[in-house]
């Protein structure tokens, strides 16, 4: 039985190697420049991080039980919370055209100065791409063109609508462009810590940072006006109740007045108990009207 036993000889495969040297060589040098050129026609994008800590409503929610829940990714503060938009709905919100519009009109400038318009235009007309995707793209815009052509929708008087304020009436050039948006935005929150976090990234480092900043300001303003939304109805609805108690409080002082003045010399029974009626009537108008007034300016406040 043969004891024999196989090894690799490293002074073949160093030879084997060497003779051929140039193919390695040559390989390296082309791998080189395509990446080279892959990494020089490839836009450079950039990236930023808004962090947001919301306010939480009701503190020590669940006390210990509370706690214990969070470490297994629930919130039981969120669910004790009447506010129907607690930040776990933050998310979905990025994703909704009517947040996304909102941001077409913000005015954005690049960090060399040269562009200065807003991020609609900038993400239409400004956008670098690849040498080899241009051909594509090219193409893509002419069948576009042609196959759906932009259509302006027009009001009665003639007027070009403003399509931008209306999330659900984009041409298919707005809706690319929405897209693109919902691309380069996302909103992430810790389920422990409920801090939120928006992500921007953009060709510009500059437009990428205010665009981060405008998303987080929209995301503010969208809170701000869904939990004033409720005192923003009451004070148009006590608008109204006060402008109707006032008006009802001046024809009862009108009445009273007319009645007291036309029978001042009176004396009979009748006129007197008439009087007093229309005298009450006033004082429980003039109440309505006072309540309707602190009403209002707690709504207002």
């Amino acid at each position: 039985m043969s004891n024999k036993t196989d090894y690799i000889d490293l002074r073949v495969v160093v030879r084997e190697l060497l003779s051929k040297k140039k193919t390695f060589v040559w390989t390296w040098v082309v791998t080189a420049v395509v990446a080279s050129v892959l990494i020089v026609c490839v836009p450079r994008t950039y990236t930023c991080s808004v962090k947001l800590a919301p306010e939480a409503e009701s503190a020590g929610a669940g006390g210990a039980l509370g706690s214990i829940a969070s470490q297994f990714g629930f919130d039981l503060g969120s669910l004790e919370s009447a506010d129907a938009i607690f930040p776990q709905l933050y998310p979905e919100l990025f994703e909704s055209n009517d947040f996304v519009v909102g941001l077409f009109d913000v005015n954005v400038q690049s960090q060399d100065g040269t562009i200065t318009t807003t991020y609609y235009d900038y993400l239409d007309k400004y956008q670098q791409t690849t040498v080899w995707m241009k051909p594509f793209n090219w193409i893509k815009n002419k069948l576009t063109a042609i196959i759906s052509p932009t259509v302006e929708v027009t009001s009665s008087n003639g007027e070009v609508s403003d399509n931008y304020s209306k999330a659900f009436m984009l041409t298919k050039r707005q809706t690319d462009i929405a897209n693109t948006i919902k691309g380069n935005i996302s909103c992430n929150v810790d389920k422990l810590t409920n801090v939120v976090t928006i992500n921007t990234t953009d060709q510009d480092p500059l437009i990428c940072a205010a665009i981060a900043d405008s998303a987080r300001a929209h995301l503010q303003q969208f809170i701000i006006d869904y939990r004033t939304s409720k005192a923003r109805v009451d004070v148009e609805h006590y608008t109204d109740l006060l402008n109707q108690a006032k008006a009802e409080y001046d024809e009862a002082m009108m009445a009273y007045s007319a009645y007291t003045d036309s029978h001042k010399d009176v004396i009979l029974q009748a006129y007197i108990s008439e009087r007093d009626r229309l005298e009450g009537d006033m004082s429980i108008k003039y109440q309505t009207y006072t309540a309707m007034k602190t009403q209002l300016e707690g709504a207002k406040a």
